[in-house]
């Protein structure tokens, strides 16, 4: 899909129930307004309609009220849902995964940032959880888009990883699934099978998670990479609105 500024991702299986999108490296996304209103106009709400959240690598999901009209103050999260069409709910990321969830039945959606300290923390079950007791939704009825995000071979980490899921109480079983071991060579998460697993685990249907499959690392003339890049790498935004 093109955005006024350029190429913009969209799940086309999501497209039927939620606005949204995947912004790439056309937009940087730190403190630029004029970047910020266009992405608000595209989405199709105003600027002060966005809901954006100070990420901190955890697993609280907050909720945007329906008919809050008071100002914004952005909350330590990592996860937001709504029910409310008046609002764009959106995530920022540099390798890590945008996740974004809508229930097809109700309309409520929802935008996760998970990286390998997130999905560590079970975030997604978190916001499947939240999801049912503050919209109603049943896990059967979520569908999820994941967006471009680090790559299994692009994904090195250290020993140290693997152990920090291992003491958060993840099987053996997962860890062999999740770190991939070529000979020679440290372990390489699959952010991607970690994340599908953990949202199949919860109850949403295998064949209603789409996973982009786009290495932020591998291409990053088209998407931002703080592996990459660095500090001084740009942020990539997952939007999502109610229809």
């Amino acid at each position: 899909m093109q955005a006024p500024w350029g190429a913009v991702l969209v799940c086309r299986p999501l497209q039927p129930y939620a606005e949204h999108f995947f912004t790439a490296a056309s937009l940087t996304l730190r403190e630029s307004q004029d970047e910020w209103n266009g992405l608000a106009a595209f989405a199709g709400v105003a600027r002060d309609r966005l809901r954006l959240l100070n990420q901190v690598h955890g697993r609280t999901i907050v909720t945007a009220p329906v008919g809050d009209e008071s100002a914004w103050t952005r909350p330590e999260a990592d996860g937001i849902i709504t029910a409310d069409p008046s609002v764009a709910l959106v995530v920022r990321v540099a390798d890590c995964a945008p996740v974004l969830l809508v229930d097809r039945r109700t309309g409520a959606v929802a935008a996760i940032h998970t990286g390998w300290r997130s999905t560590m923390q079970r975030i997604l079950p978190t916001a499947i959880e939240t999801l049912s007791a503050e919209c109603g939704s049943d896990p059967a009825d979520l569908m999820a888009a994941i967006g471009p995000s680090l790559g299994t071979c692009c994904g090195e980490m250290g020993e140290e990883v693997v152990d920090a899921f291992r003491s958060a109480g993840h099987t053996e079983s997962a860890l062999e699934r999740w770190f991939i071991r070529a000979s020679g060579r440290r372990p390489h998460f699959d952010l991607w099978k970690a994340n599908r697993e953990q949202l199949e685990d919860a109850g949403v249907a295998a064949d209603a998670v789409h996973v982009a499959g786009l290495c932020t690392r591998t291409d990053p003339d088209i998407f931002h990479s703080y592996r990459a890049a660095g500090a001084g790498a740009g942020r990539m935004a997952a939007v999502i609105r109610r229809r």
